[in-house]
């Protein structure tokens, strides 16, 4: 199972999206609603064979390959809820060996 939303394209609906991820913990356990969200969505994404935008591996930490690196303040293995104010709670983005956003 993937987690995935159009809210995105909905503006200033984007800021909902980590609330909607941290509800699913009322069915699944935190780190598999997480999963849901961004190993297994990965993995679906890379099913697309020759119409993958995206070069390299996806969702692993490896030379060439495509995988965000967030740093959140919070036990994401005890609950979601930070990622539902990632103003306050995400502390660090890294792509593509870049940082564009460090708070720690």
């Amino acid at each position: 199972m993937a987690f995935g939303t159009n809210i995105l394209m909905n503006p200033g609906g984007s800021a909902k999206q980590g609330r909607q991820l941290a509800k699913l913990t009322g069915f699944m356990a935190p780190l598999e609603a997480l999963r849901m969200a961004t190993g297994a969505a990965g993995e679906l994404l890379a099913m697309s064979g020759d119409r993958t935008p995206y070069p390299g591996a996806l969702v692993v930490i490896a030379p060439g390959a495509h995988a965000d690196l967030p740093v959140w303040h919070g036990d994401l293995a005890a609950s979601l809820d930070a990622i539902g104010d990632p103003a306050t709670n995400l502390r660090l983005i890294m792509k593509g060996g870049r940082i564009f956003k460090e708070a720690l």
